[in-house]
């Protein structure tokens, strides 16, 4: 049975039609298939998606991030990748199956493949606390990824988490702590990493692991610092402002590549990733294919620069530093007029002379 969202209500009808078409034994006696009248109402129903898809507000995107059957991280996983070998447990606590780790060949090419996983039915998502890791989750993962990183294997992560999860007992087991650690493991690496956003990419939880060297998003995927829901919660003390809270946030794949948080949006097929999901997985397998061979003859030295480099420079062209080429330090830059302004007051003198300029002014336009 196919899930709608709400405003995919004119494509529910259609498709229902159809449905009735194909079937013509559930109607009063039998009758022929008409095919002609099945191509006509698929080709408006392509239409329509592409109609509706190319107009979706920020909300409606984080609608289609969340949808119950768009392709989840084992779905990649199991479709990607050959000989994927399973790793459990942090040697510390015990083990978290809201995320798979493991080996696996791409290409025949070895790669640590770590996927936040959601699940795709109520059993399997309580099992998978709803793709929100624990402590023991993230520990799992700066485990193995320091043996890649030992051996010199690349590193795959699917994104996919409302946020961490937010438990007394992660909080006890030093959830923060864990979500810090990943991410200093992750920018410590001399190994290509890549991750792709292929749902919901929701806070810490998401960034302990996309700490990479290329960060990919599916087009219709969303990745922030906080749900909508929580921060309209927080902003409006209104929960229900959840598409001003998206559009403020600017969570969206085209956003975030226009403000160079990621590096690359992945095409899904009209109508979203869960439509059509040979073709998704055809356009992740060429990304993933294009980023390993761009990193293939870097040294360990260069990825790490590469990596650390990246993520200095996020945010610089919008008003920091002059020298975006000139890391060394994070200063804001100053224009001219600024320069001047701060100079001229350091000076007492200048200061006094000001403010007699301007009572003198205030008098002149007062009473002449």
């Amino acid at each position: 049975m196919k899930n709608y969202l709400n405003f995919e209500t004119d494509i529910k009808n259609l498709e229902s039609e159809i449905e009735k078409l194909k079937d013509p034994y559930n109607q009063d006696g039998l009758s022929e298939v008409d095919t002609k009248k099945i191509s006509e109402s698929q080709q408006v129903i392509d239409e329509k998606l592409k109609e509706i898809y190319s107009n979706l507000d920020p909300w409606q995107t984080t609608l289609v991030a969340r949808h119950e059957d768009r392709p989840k991280a084992k779905f990649f996983i199991d479709n990607l990748f050959d000989d994927f070998i399973p790793l459990s447990g942090d040697r510390f606590y015990g083990e978290d199956k809201s995320v798979l780790t493991g080996f696996a060949k791409f290409n025949k090419k070895s790669v640590l493949v770590i996927g936040q996983e959601k699940g795709d039915s109520l059993e399997t998502r309580i099992e998978r606390n709803f793709g929100m890791m624990r402590p023991e989750g993230y520990r799992k993962t700066i485990r193995l990824m320091r043996l890649a990183d030992k051996f010199n294997i690349p590193i795959i992560s699917f994104i996919d988490t409302p946020g961490a999860y937010p438990g007394v007992g992660a909080e006890e087991r030093g959830q923060a702590e864990a979500i810090a650690k990943s991410i200093e493991c992750c920018m410590l690496l001399s190994v290509p990493t890549f991750a792709i956003v292929i749902g919901e990419g929701g806070s810490g939880g998401a960034i302990a692991l996309a700490s990479a060297n290329k960060v990919m998003m599916l087009e219709n995927a969303i990745y922030s610092v906080i749900s909508p829901e929580g921060c309209a919660t927080i902003l409006w003390r209104d929960p229900k402002r959840t598409l001003d809270a998206a559009k403020a946030m600017k969570l969206l794949s085209k956003d975030l590549l226009d403000l160079k948080v990621i590096d690359e949006i992945i095409a899904e097929p009209i109508g979203g990733a869960h439509r059509d999901r040979d073709l998704i997985l055809d356009n992740v397998r060429k990304s993933i294919e294009n980023n390993l061979n761009e990193f293939f003859n870097m040294s360990g030295d260069e990825v790490f620069n590469h990596r650390r480099n990246k993520f200095l420079k996020i945010g610089r062209s919008k008003g920091f530093a002059s020298q975006l080429d000139d890391l060394s330090t994070l200063s804001m830059k100053q224009n001219k007029i600024n320069i001047f302004t701060k100079n001229f007051f350091k000076s007492k003198f200048n200061l006094v002379a000001s403010i007699a300029a301007i009572i003198l002014l205030s008098y002149l336009i007062l009473f002449l």
